[in-house]
């Protein structure tokens, strides 16, 4: 913060609480890279998806996530996801991808795959978002957020996206497994959803993104400020 190291910032918080919408625009006000932790999971699901491997085989998964080639690229607003070379920047995002990736990403091998490379693509300064940015990847960040909204709010965001996918999706599914999935993040054994010891937590329920964005903004501004006085 101070210019003798990168500035690093932690996004976590639940599915569907805002967190790649909040990440990319504070990447591009402050000027850095933004890493979608949770879209390097769900590459994983997808080549799981379009493997051989089974599912419920973790040391079978462990190892396809230790040796498959996958990638984050662009600015902010235009952020792509390669898998092997191939772009899946659309394809991860389909509700059998977003199912899979709650399933694997709760598996040991697969977090410490994905962890050794978000530290290795934030470590020159980055906004990361995910589930244990602040607890795990990240853990001397220099700002922390945890960002969260009500079931019924967060479940309402993720129907209006994947309706434009599916559209048989209905709320009451969507709702479902966003309560399923808040349950296995928070119940797994590895790196378990958890609000850090010294992050902010922003409720975002009733704030638009806008509102959110400039709220984080003046509190990284701040703390960048006390830092370089001292």
């Amino acid at each position: 913060m101070n210019g003798k190291k990168p500035l690093i910032i932690a996004i976590d918080g639940p599915s569907g609480s805002g967190k790649s919408t909040l990440g990319r625009m504070l990447a591009r006000a402050l000027g850095l890279v933004y890493l979608d932790t949770g879209s390097m999971y769900r590459a994983v699901a997808l080549a799981v998806l379009e493997s051989s491997v089974n599912a419920s085989d973790d040391v079978a998964v462990g190892s396809l996530a230790q040796r498959i080639d996958i990638d984050l690229a662009g600015d902010p607003d235009t952020l792509r996801v390669t898998l092997e070379g191939r772009d899946v920047t659309q394809e991860i995002r389909s509700d059998e991808v977003t199912h899979m990736s709650s399933v694997i990403s709760a598996i040991p091998a697969v977090r410490r795959a994905m962890v050794e490379r978000q530290r290795e693509l934030g470590r020159r300064g980055a906004v990361l978002n995910g589930r244990d940015i602040g607890t795990v990847v990240f853990p001397d960040a220099d700002v922390k957020f945890y960002l969260t909204a009500s079931p019924e709010v967060r479940a309402e965001r993720r129907f209006i996206e994947s309706r434009e996918q599916d559209s048989k999706a209905t709320f009451e599914a969507t709702l479902a497994e966003m309560v399923r999935r808040d349950q296995r993040d928070a119940e797994r054994g590895d790196s378990p959803l958890a609000i850090a010891d010294d992050a902010v937590v922003i409720d975002s329920s009733g704030l638009t993104v806008e509102e959110v964005c400039e709220r984080v903004l003046e509190l990284v501004r701040a703390r960048m400020k006390h830092e370089t006085r001292v």
